[in-house]
């Protein structure tokens, strides 16, 4: 706390006019409370959170802003916190209580009833508050209107979003909910003092002079608002803010300390920057196997960083499995301990790629040097399904505590509150106050999907929140190539806001265009011109491109690291006898196959035809309920996994039929693959699951046929011209970019399987990437019309989806001193991890996700009888809500329809078939994990129809889809 500063003594030295407003009837509590000390507790709340819980990072963006620096940093938060329910002294607010309104009436103050006041809807307190505080520092301290407005706006958006031009037009013509008009001096006079009492028990009063010639930046001003409303939900929890009579002795610091005590934020992450070499730092924070050694891109990585002016962007291009996690990490240390970052947030393309991470995470802290008595850190995954990850629910079990105000007589024994904390490491929890969609990312380390990221970017309610919550971070976007013309354009915008925040990031990917590294970078710099043109050139692979805030990017090419596979590429037909034929042929004497087909009817039709003649064949793709596709996930890294003791990889000839699934998040080997025609980046990941690790002692080595890595794309009639790739492809992809992918593999292509052409990993990753996705015509001439038609279909696809991405996106940044006012306009208002918040952030047709359960002919309902760890076959209730444990297993078995199910008509004639099925007693908010959730209902055989279509579930095929006769 400032010396001398006591917020909680607002309320003395008011007038008796003045105490009769500043009160307000508080029923989760007795009697007649003071509205002052709730505002009170929030400056002091601001204060406490600025001290010892915001990341040094956003201290220092905000403090940069104000003559006086960090001082003047602290005493505005402070301050705004306080007075951000100001516009609770009004008589569009006071009236709501007969009883409130009528002490008001006795102490001289006018004031119409409630049912008078019709349109006091209009006047919502944090408007009002914006109002009164705008107008005391124009016509009290001299301040201009504009300068004025963007202080008082984080009043007015103090409930998640700020006003709209409209609002304030509305309330500037009704005036009479600020001050009734009989009584408009008695009203003025009281506000006044109220502010007056508010500037001087926070010490501003000799700094308004100063700060209003200040023009404070949109970010600074979005961070505000997002610690005023973090102050103003811990002062407003009952449990830490008791106000009991019996407390009445307990003097206000004493009172307020206690309920921080018993919140117990973890502090953020205090990096210290590592003075190891490569070697040693490596050695220190990752579990490598032994006789590893540092790869170039890893050492480079972290030189440049540690050579950069300070730190900004760094772009990671580098080939599959060469540790670009590991370096990005390493990175991530040395950013934030030179920014001041409070923690890391790991951004994925999909669930899955998010739980497979969040381990990684977990060891990596783990191994953090912690401070001499050892911290903790708060740790969140950061997905719809988090709550359903073993490894997130052991750290939420951590993090369990009633909040409360502990003993109010002292701190007691510091170990009672968060452990004991003589460790070397740091605690790791899911802490329980930072859980739920709002509050959630405001954790210090979080590892989930990349829309957690792009919803930074979306007009959504509390949307300042997460500016706050990211701010504060090292943002890490793995992955980089994944996303399409409308999630990148969401992307960019985010970018935008992280280098205006001065926010470190780290992009990595295997197989970015060129093109796409220069809008990145464009993004986040805010710039462009020639310095970008030679980032959009570059050559060199692994690559890095680096940008420090006000500099010139810096490009880097690294040296490979001697890891080479030659893939020898062929094309084969389209038929599954052929590939049946190719796969008996290959695999006579053993060996592991990856066959990835592109859509799930397609997997599953070639599972169904390889059965015929093989014995081991898996399924792996996208519809499987939860818990089935963490299993399948589970075998298939068991099987053919990286080598080790683990890895029990089979003897006999086995084949994997997969969907887009193998192409990430699963660090998985095979002998042989055989893939649909796809984009190129995609196409070159799939190659990265095909002799990805040596087979060394103790391992089944290669069979003699499959020790050269062959790739036999297929899924495309090669005799048309040009090549024509099958329906559902160019439904996933569309046709450009499968048609130029199909035109520079065609050298490759063209050999027979004697004399196939040979592709080098990493070598031609790069070049084939930047050739497909570049300008120069490719291919055979006689291609070349059809490629120009669809390239230019293709660009407009893409300028819809940009179009249609504006629609809720957040706006550029704004000059420095431009109020927020119209900041969240035509927003999207609560969006967050849902069904319908992520329909904001990616362009696809909106899925329905359901939970599978069994009913019997008798009626009876059960799990589903296959799940392991006695989860399986267990009876639910019908009559009343399920326990706990039960009901989590049942939210463990979701299932997401597919496509079709997505289209309008069809969607809704699914959900209404489903609600009529629904069980009432399911629907309680007690049972948290069902409620508002479908529940799909499997007869004894698996089977179910909806709208129209006839459902088959197996725990080896999972879902099948077909038009009911």
């Amino acid at each position: 706390m400032i010396e001398g500063e006591e917020p909680g003594q607002l309320g003395e030295g008011l007038s008796a006019v003045a105490r009769a407003v500043w009160a307000k009837h508080d029923r989760a509590a007795e009697g007649w409370l003071p509205l002052w000390r709730h505002m009170a507790d929030s400056g002091a709340v601001a204060g406490l959170l600025w001290d010892e819980w915001i990341p040094h990072q956003v201290r220092r963006l905000i403090s940069a802003e104000l003559p006086g620096g960090a001082e003047d940093a602290r005493r505005l938060v402070v301050w705004l916190a306080t007075t951000h329910d100001i516009g609770k002294a009004t008589p569009a607010f006071a009236c709501q209580v007969e009883a409130l309104a009528a002490a008001m009436r006795d102490a001289g103050l006018g004031m119409p009833g409630h049912r008078e006041m019709i349109d006091r809807g209009l006047a919502p307190h944090g408007l009002a508050g914006q109002f009164l505080l705008q107008e005391w520092l124009i016509e009290r301290h001299g301040w201009n209107r504009s300068a004025a407005l963007q202080l008082a706006v984080i009043a007015g958006g103090h409930h998640g979003v700020p006003p709209a031009y409209q609002n304030v037009h509305d309330l500037n013509a009704r005036r009479y909910l600020l001050r009734t008009p009989d009584r408009e001096s008695a009203w003025r006079s009281v506000q006044e003092e109220l502010l007056d009492a508010c500037a001087a028990a926070c010490g501003v009063r000799d700094r308004l002079d100063d700060w209003r010639r200040v023009k404070l930046s949109q970010p600074a001003q979005v961070l505000l608002t997002g610690l005023v409303i973090v102050a103003d939900w811990i002062a407003s929890n009952p449990d830490l803010f008791p106000y009991f009579p019996e407390a009445a002795h307990i003097s206000d610091r004493e009172r307020i300390e206690a309920a921080w005590r018993g919140l117990a934020l973890p502090a953020p992450w205090r990096a210290v920057e590592p003075d190891e070499d490569t070697d040693e730092l490596f050695a220190a924070r990752f579990a490598l196997p032994l006789g590893a050694r540092v790869r170039p891109v890893q050492e480079q990585a972290v030189k440049l960083a540690r050579g950069m002016a300070a730190p900004g962007l760094m772009i990671i291009e580098a080939p599959m499995g060469e540790g670009k996690t590991e370096a990005a990490l390493a990175v991530a240390e040395i950013f934030a301990a030179r920014s001041g970052a409070g923690g890391c947030y790991v951004a994925l393309p999909t669930m899955a790629t998010g739980n497979a991470m969040f381990p990684r995470l977990l060891e990596w802290l783990r191994r953090l040097p912690a401070g001499g008595s050892g911290e903790t850190h708060s740790v969140y995954l950061a997905h719809s399904k988090a709550a359903l990850n073993e490894k997130y629910v052991e750290l939420m079990r951590t993090g369990r505590r009633t909040v409360s105000a502990v003993e109010l007589d002292g701190p007691g024994d510091e170990r009672r509150h968060r452990g004991d904390r003589r460790v070397h490491s740091a605690e790791l929890v899911a802490h329980h106050w930072l859980r739920g969609r709002k509050k959630a990312m405001l954790a210090s380390f979080g590892v989930g999907t990349i829309d957690q990221l792009l919803f930074m970017g979306l007009k959504s309610r509390h949307v300042a929140l997460r500016h706050l919550a990211l701010a504060g971070k090292v943002v890490i976007i793995d992955e980089a190539h994944a996303y399409d013309t409308y999630m990148n354009t969401y992307l960019d915008r985010v970018l935008s806001w992280l280098g205006a925040y001065r926010v470190p990031v780290i992009v990595l990917s295997a197989t970015l265009p060129a093109g796409r590294r220069r809008e990145l970078l464009e993004a986040y710099a805010g710039t462009s011109g020639s310095g970008l043109t030679e980032v959009e050139r570059a050559e060199g692979y692994p690559l890095l491109t680096a940008a420090a805030p006000g500099r010139s990017p810096v490009l880097q090419p690294v040296a490979p690291s001697g890891r080479c596979t030659a893939v020898h590429m062929e094309r084969l037909e389209d038929d599954l006898d052929v590939l049946a034929d190719r796969l008996e042929e290959e695999l006579s004497d053993g060996g592991c196959a990856l066959v990835v087909r592109n859509t799930v009817d397609r997997v599953l039709q070639t599972a169904a035809h390889l059965r015929k003649r093989f014995g081991n064949v898996t399924v792996a793709h996208a519809r499987f309920l939860d818990l089935d596709r963490m299993a399948k996930d589970a075998e298939l890294l068991k099987l053919f996994g990286p080598p080790g003791k683990d890895t029990k990889r089979p003897k006999e000839a086995h084949i994997v039929v997969a969907s887009q699934v193998a192409e990430q998040s699963l660090d998985i080997d095979f002998d042989l693959l055989v893939t649909d025609l796809c984009p190129i980046d995609l196409l070159l990941q799939r190659m990265g699951r095909v002799h990805r690790h040596l087979r060394g002692e103790g391992q089944s080595e290669r069979p003699p046929r499959l020790r050269t890595a062959r790739c036999l794309v297929t899924g495309a009639d090669w005799a048309a011209v040009p090549v024509e790739p099958v329906s559902g492809s160019r439904r996933i992809y569309r046709p450009y970019p499968l048609l130029r992918a199909a035109a520079v593999l065609e050298p490759y292509l063209s050999g027979s399987a004697e004399t196939g052409h040979i592709v080098r990993l990493p070598e031609d990753i790069s070049p084939l990437v930047q050739k497909a996705y570049g300008h120069d015509p490719a291919g055979p001439a006689e291609w070349q019309k059809a490629l120009e038609e669809a390239r230019r279909d293709q660009e407009l696809h893409q300028e819809k989806q940009r179009k249609e991405a504006e629609s809720f996106q957040l706006g550029k940044v704004g000059k420095d001193g431009r109020a927020l006012i119209g900041w969240l306009d035509a927003g999207v208002g609560d969006a967050d991890d849902t069904r319908a918040g992520r329909a904001q952030v990616r362009d696809g047709e909106e899925s329905l996700e359901v939970l599978v359960v069994q009913r019997l002919a008798d009626g009876t309902v059960r799990t589903v009888p296959w799940l392991t760890e006695g989860r399986g076959g267990l009876e639910l209730p019908t009559e009343t809500a399920p326990e706990p444990r039960l009901a989590r297993i049942v939210a463990a078995c979701g299932l997401r329809l597919p496509f079709q199910f997505s289209t309008p008509e069809v969607l809704d004639r699914a959900i209404e078939e489903l609600e009529a099925e629904c069980i009432p007693a399911w629907q309680s908010k007690e049972c948290h994990w069902l409620a508002g959730e479908l529940i799909l209902f499997l007869d004894e055989n698996c089977r179910t129809r909806l709208a129209g279509y006839d459902l088959h579930y197996t725990p080896t095929d999972g879902l099948e889809v077909t038009r009911a006769e």
